[in-house]
């Protein structure tokens, strides 16, 4: 089933309204959907490639915007359903200390999940769920956001189809190993 999901996803690429599906694709990724809009953006900057920026710029705001409702599904639904089922089993004091918790590296995990295969999605469910800061979740989720496809964009652009495989197979890898080492950077710093 996820293949078909992934080859109906790619199919909309060649697609005279692209670039809304892109759009589309990108906000519900962002929240629900296990396929990422990369899948989508890729071919089309391939095969357009003076509108790169363009599409990568959509798929951001695309992004962000459903961020933004994953977050709110996280705010929504753990009011309604999670925390009735904490405060029965006596675990609702463990999730205000995780949830303190978060908060206090909330804006890095957006970050990471941003840019990383990581799926966004349960980053932005679980920052509703916690409560962070809306305007740091905003902020988090445009730089990763606008980071990883403007990266892909760019690469694209000025290397064309040749830097394809590459991305499609190492730039998740590549993006995963500089979190890390940025994450590593700052916490040495800051424990050292």
């Amino acid at each position: 089933m996820l293949r078909k999901l992934y080859d109906w996803t790619l199919s909309l690429a060649g697609h005279r309204h692209a670039i809304w599906a892109l759009a589309f694709v990108a906000f519900v990724e962002a929240s629900v959907f296990p396929i990422p809009p990369d899948i989508l953006m890729i071919p089309m900057i391939v095969a357009m490639p003076r509108k790169a920026f363009l599409i990568a710029g959509v798929a951001t705001l695309a992004s962000v915007l459903g961020g933004l409702l994953g977050y709110f599904i996280g705010w929504g639904l753990f009011e309604t359903v999670g925390d009735p089922i904490l405060r029965f089993y006596g675990k609702d004091a463990y999730f205000d200390e995780f949830a303190a918790k978060y908060n206090e590296w909330g804006a890095w995990a957006v970050l990471i999940a941003g840019v990383t295969p990581f799926p966004f999605k349960v980053i932005t469910i679980m920052s509703g769920v916690t409560g962070l800061s809306v305007p740091v979740f905003i902020v988090a989720s445009i730089v990763a956001r606008a980071a990883r496809f403007f990266i892909v964009a760019t690469l694209l652009y000025f290397f064309g189809a040749p830097i394809r495989d590459f991305i499609e197979k190492r730039l998740g890898l590549m993006f995963t190993v500089f979190m890390v080492l940025l994450v590593g950077g700052f916490a040495a710093v800051k424990f050292l």
